[in-house]
C-alpha cells in the first residue's frame, strides 16, 4: 500500500477504458479501468466516449460525480510495471 498521499498530475485518455496517468512522486504508467467499473455512480463510464471526459483534479474525476482515490490508481500504475 501507498504510504504517502499521492496526488494525479497528468492524465490521458488511451482509448475503451485505457488510460495513462502520472502522478506528484513522479511514478507514471497505464491502467486500464473497465475492470473497476462497478456500481451505480460508474455506469455512465461504461461508455468509452463519456469514460474519455475525465479532468485531473488531484485524480480522476469525471461530470457525473465519479472518480477513483488517487491511491487506488497509483497501485494499479505501479502493479501493471
Amino acid at each position: 500500500m501507498t504510504s504517502k498521499l499521492v496526488h494525479v498530475v497528468a492524465a490521458r485518455s488511451l482509448g475503451a477504458h485505457r488510460v495513462w496517468l502520472r502522478f506528484d512522486d513522479g511514478v507514471d504508467g497505464e491502467v486500464d479501468l473497465g475492470a473497476e467499473l462497478d456500481g451505480e455512480v460508474f455506469q455512465p463510464l461504461h461508455d468509452p466516449d463519456y469514460f474519455a471526459r475525465f479532468a485531473v483534479d488531484d485524480t480522476l474525476t469525471w461530470p457525473n460525480g465519479a472518480d477513483f482515490a488517487p491511491e487506488f490508481l497509483h497501485e494499479l500504475v505501479l502493479a501493471g510495471r
